[in-house]
């Protein structure tokens, strides 16, 4: 099957505050509820990423995820917007920008994701003159971004005001090609395990490049685990093959349950490393509030794996073999700290391994309090 045959899925992701009204919208544009945990429906809050296809007008078949607002869980956040193509910020009407606003906003900059949409909900619980006042705060909001010319559509969930639009607008987006390569390794981040009676280990993500077949064997990293597809679907449709940007489900064989979590990354065998240290620049956020000095203790994420690490500022890069997985004798350093908005050349010292790519973004968090901090443009070459 050739690349003519690729069916080019886009995967939106949500973004926003607690309580802005992004489950509902979800629900409201494709009919799924995406809150599928008990504790969700008990406390009336997302808690995990969720998932949704929506049919658009054009005939085109896009992903939603859907990710929690809280900021207790913005590492799930984290892990549902990894290979997102496009944004969709929601923002209530009768909140206005809040820090979780803010915050899932400076992500998605940091990720890399080029395409944003705002959705300002809740309208049918504001007057007029209120709605504008918060549509140009969010204006504001937007101006020093790299989404400062972002539509802006303001919706009702409730009553379905404009949604209508919305969708149109999502669909003239989504007629733009994913980015995601169909031609380099297999490589797709685990975002859910679970076992199912009578089938046996399922995990899914969102492949990032590359396809999968069934009946391919695969290698499961960081453990190095030998497994074979016994089955793929794609939101519920069994199909042969998965490409780039398709939500995915495997069914496989020879891996338990115990031996596979969020963050582990399925590839074609011996395709990938693992590697403990990587050279990148980076970008400490504007607002952040203070400089981050040499070795601080950073927690860095990638794809959908969260780890410690230390930050290292370079100063002089030693010479270091390629394939090396220590954490020792790679570099010689004089920096002394990284202050708000600014960029750096730094080594990145994890406690456990990535599967990186030269030009992969990642987001760091601080050790404590946690919030974001900033993030990779393009790493180096991994060790």
């Amino acid at each position: 099957m050739g690349e003519d045959s690729f069916s080019p899925y886009i995967i939106i992701g949500t973004a926003g505050h607690i309580d802005h009204g992004k489950t509902e919208l979800v629900k409201r544009m494709t009919g799924t509820d995406t809150d599928r945990l008990k504790e969700e429906k008990q406390r009336g809050i997302s808690i995990d990423i969720g998932f949704a296809e929506l049919k658009l007008p054009s005939g085109r078949n896009v992903a939603i995820i859907d990710v929690p607002g809280h900021e207790r869980f913005v590492k799930n956040m984290l892990a549902g917007s990894t290979g997102v193509d496009i944004g969709l910020l929601v923002v209530a009407a009768d909140d206005g920008v809040m820090p979780q606003t803010r915050e899932h906003l400076a992500i998605l900059e940091l990720l890399g994701i080029k395409r944003l949409v705002v959705a300002l909900t809740k309208i049918d619980l504001v007057d007029k003159e209120w709605q504008g006042l918060i549509e140009e705060q969010i204006r504001d909001f937007l101006r020093d971004t790299a989404f400062a010319d972002a539509p802006l559509v303001s919706v009702s969930s409730r009553t379905g005001e404009n949604v209508d639009v919305l969708i149109g607008l999502l669909d003239e987006l989504s007629a733009v090609r994913s980015d995601k390569e169909i031609d380099p390794p297999l490589r797709m981040p685990i975002d859910r395990v679970f076992s199912l009676s009578g089938i046996g280990t399922v995990v899914t993500g969102t492949l990032w490049s590359g396809t999968i077949e069934v009946d391919q064997t695969v290698e499961v990293l960081p453990g190095r685990l030998r497994s074979r597809v016994r089955s793929i679907q794609v939101f519920n449709r069994p199909v042969p093959r998965a490409f780039p940007a398709q939500r995915v489900a495997l069914n496989l064989v020879g891996a338990k349950r115990d031996e596979l979590s969020r963050g582990d990354v399925i590839v074609s065998p011996a395709s990938f490393s693992i590697t403990y240290v990587f050279d990148a620049r980076v970008r400490i956020l504007k607002d952040v509030g203070r400089g981050y000095r040499n070795r601080s203790p950073v927690r860095i994420y990638h794809g959908t794996r969260e780890t410690e690490a230390r930050m290292v500022i370079i100063d002089g890069i030693a010479h270091a073999p390629r394939r090396t997985t220590s954490h020792e004798n790679w570099v010689i350093f004089k920096g002394e700290s990284i202050k708000p908005g600014q960029e750096a050349y730094v080594q990145i010292r994890m406690i456990e391994p990535l599967v990186l790519r030269y030009q992969d973004r990642f987001v760091l968090r601080s050790y404590s309090p946690i919030t974001t901090i900033g993030g990779g443009p393009p790493p180096g070459r991994p060790g």
